[in-house]
C-alpha cells in the first residue's frame, strides 16, 4: 500500500484488481477545498488511457510488476519462447500478449518482459531494430503517385513502406512501435 502522496511515473497500481500503470500526475492544491492528485493511468494489458483523480493522502494499492531481461528463442506455434538471461528460465508468452511486436521478433533478440506473480503482462522490444528485406518489387524511378514509398516484406513476415531505392536483401532500421522505416542499417 502507498499514498497517493508516493505516485510517480511508471509505477502501477492495483485498482479493483486490475493493473494501471500511472502515466502522468499532478498534484493540485486549490485556494479552497481539499488537495487533490490528478492522473493519467493506463490499463497494462489493453492499453486503454483514462484520467482519475485521488484526494490527497488517499491509500492506493501497488503491484509488483517484475521487468526482465529476457531472449527470444522462438514461437512454438501458439505461444513465444522466452528464456531469463539470468536464470536460464523459459516462460511461454501468448500471441495475444506479445502483440503487434510478433512481426520484428528474431531469435536471440534481447526484450523486457514484464510479469505479475509470474503472469506475463507484455514484451517490450527494443525501439528499433535491423532486419533484413526479404522481398520488394524495384522501384520505378518517377512513379511518385505514393510518396515514393513501397511495400517490402521483412525476413520476419512483416510488412512495412520503404523508400524506392531500397531493393531486396538490404539491412534496413524499423521502429518498432509503429512500423516506420529508419534508414539502411
Amino acid at each position: 500500500m502507498a499514498t497517493t502522496n508516493d505516485l510517480k511515473n511508471g509505477l502501477v497500481l492495483n485498482l479493483d484488481g486490475q493493473l494501471w500503470s500511472v502515466v502522468n500526475f499532478q498534484h493540485v492544491k486549490p485556494g479552497k477545498g481539499g488537495a487533490f492528485v490528478r492522473t493519467t493511468l493506463k490499463h497494462v494489458l489493453s492499453g486503454k488511457v483514462v484520467d482519475k483523480t485521488f484526494n490527497a493522502g488517499t491509500k492506493v494499492e501497488t503491484a509488483t510488476v517484475d521487468r526482465r531481461q529476457m531472449t527470444y528463442l522462438y514461437n512454438d506455434g501458439t505461444d513465444f519462447v522466452f528464456m531469463d538471461s539470468e536464470t536460464f528460465e523459459q516462460i511461454n508468452v501468448s500471441t495475444e500478449i506479445v502483440g503487434d511486436g510478433a512481426g520484428y521478433l528474431l531469435e536471440n533478440t534481447e526484450v523486457q518482459v514484464a510479469t505479475h506473480e509470474g503472469v506475463p503482462l507484455y514484451v517490450e522490444l527494443p525501439t528499433s531494430i535491423e532486419l533484413v528485406i526479404k522481398h520488394t518489387d524495384p522501384g520505378l524511378q518517377g512513379d511518385r503517385s505514393t510518396g515514393g514509398t513501397k511495400p517490402a516484406t521483412l525476413e520476419t513476415g512483416a510488412e512495412i513502406q520503404v523508400p524506392l531505392f531500397v531493393s531486396s536483401g538490404e539491412k534496413v532500421k524499423v521502429d518498432t512501435r509503429d512500423g516506420r522505416y529508419l534508414g539502411r542499417a
